[in-house]
């Protein structure tokens, strides 16, 4: 079921600045969320590149990409089905494998590699300019899985 839905790719970084030059400047990706946690660029179709802040380099275990879904609880569902064990994050609150974030409901499971996966499903519009009124739709970072540590 996920093969219909939109995959962003997520990078590390530990100069968002640096980051935001070479994406939007350097390569032209249009900035489509910021945040001092994260960046948001956009690319071909409606994929997206996510570049989020790391204080130890390229290497912690982060999300590496994460689906954008219409229906979570069903993905979820379908996925355990399938013998995918979805993470519970209490630190996060996820209730059923399932985490309120503020702009997104998420979820997340590994691959045999332990690259962490996620699942998105975003409670507003599914792009807003760089520069619009963020509010509550913004998702502090160091709470999704990975960021800064090694979640089990």
């Amino acid at each position: 079921m996920l093969g219909r839905y939109p995959i962003d790719v997520m990078l590390l970084a530990t100069d968002l600045e640096v980051a935001r030059k070479f994406y939007g400047e350097v390569l032209g990706l249009p900035l489509l969320l910021a945040d001092e946690g994260f960046l948001t660029f956009g690319c071909g179709g409606d994929s997206r590149l996510v570049v989020t802040h790391s204080t130890t380099g390229t290497a912690d275990q982060v999300t590496k990409a994460s689906w954008r879904v219409d229906d979570l609880a069903g993905e979820v569902a379908w996925l355990r089905a399938r013998g995918v064990q979805i993470q519970e994050l209490p630190e996060l609150g996820t209730v059923d494998g399932i985490a309120d974030i503020g702009f997104a409901l998420a979820a997340w499971f590994t691959d045999p590699h332990h690259n962490w996966i996620g699942l998105l499903q975003l409670k507003g519009p599914a792009v807003r300019p760089h520069g619009a009124a963020t509010g509550a739709a913004q998702a502090d970072v160091s709470d999704i899985p990975g960021a800064e540590r090694e979640a089990n």
